[in-house]
């Protein structure tokens, strides 16, 4: 069976990285059949308004990436979608390796092991504990580029509209119907921009207290608030 793509990309001032996003996505797709959606959070469209190709689907959505995705996936054509960060970068053969894999009807959605584009040793390191923690929990984030048959991601009322952890929430939710969640052993390829601006240590342990503050049941409400409170304390 030959799958169809939505590839959905949520954006939010992101204008200088937009077109080479773009541009990737589709020289990865080049033998796929696949529509790029960009959603974007700002109300004056900062971002889509710099998009060059015509054949990108543009679109302004309220703010959250949560609901930028699922305003993204309410206009999708494809039978599977794919979320995908703007500093991410897919696999060269994603799209075939996907479109395998979801040829098994028990197969409903799944993710990347993360990579990250830096040679620094200490990101190595942060990668072997992500695909552990993956390895582990079967929970991807969506910096691993999450995808998901559009009927079944219809079916649970797609992502929850909140300020943090939607693919955490989200993930949670399918396993917790039953369905596995499948990892696919190559790596997406993200930028080390957020630890390099915030600290690599810094960034790592922040984002651990509030996942595990979440598995323990704080509100992402709660947790949206001790995030920007330590994003001004930083």
């Amino acid at each position: 069976m030959r799958h169809s793509f939505s590839v959905i990309m949520p954006v939010l001032n992101e204008p200088s990285l937009i077109n080479s996003a773009i541009e990737h996505v589709f020289l990865i797709g080049s033998n796929a059949d696949l529509e790029l959606i960009v959603v974007d959070g700002d109300a004056e469209g900062s971002t889509i308004h710099k998009i060059k190709d015509r054949g990108v689907r543009k679109l302004i959505s309220a703010k959250g990436r949560g609901t930028q995705m699922n305003h993204g996936a309410s206009v999708a054509r494809g039978d599977i979608l794919l979320f995908l960060h703007t500093d991410t970068e897919l696999p060269e053969d994603a799209f075939n390796t996907i479109s395998s894999l979801m040829t098994n009807d028990t197969h409903i959605g799944g993710a990347f092991d993360l990579g990250i584009r830096s040679a620094k040793v200490i990101f190595r390191l942060i990668e072997k504990m992500v695909y552990i923690r993956t390895r582990l929990t079967r929970i991807p984030y969506g910096d691993q580029g999450i995808f998901i048959k559009k009927n079944f991601f219809q079916k649970i009322d797609g992502y929850r509209e909140i300020p943090l952890m939607e693919d955490v929430e989200l993930m949670k939710r399918i396993k917790g119907s039953g369905y596995k969640i499948q990892i696919i052993p190559q790596q997406i390829k993200t930028s080390p921009r957020r630890w390099e601006e915030e600290g690599v240590i810094y960034c790592t342990l922040r984002n651990w207290m509030l996942i595990s503050l979440y598995l323990l049941g704080v509100k992402p409400q709660r947790l949206a608030k001790l995030y920007d409170r330590n994003l001004a304390i930083h």
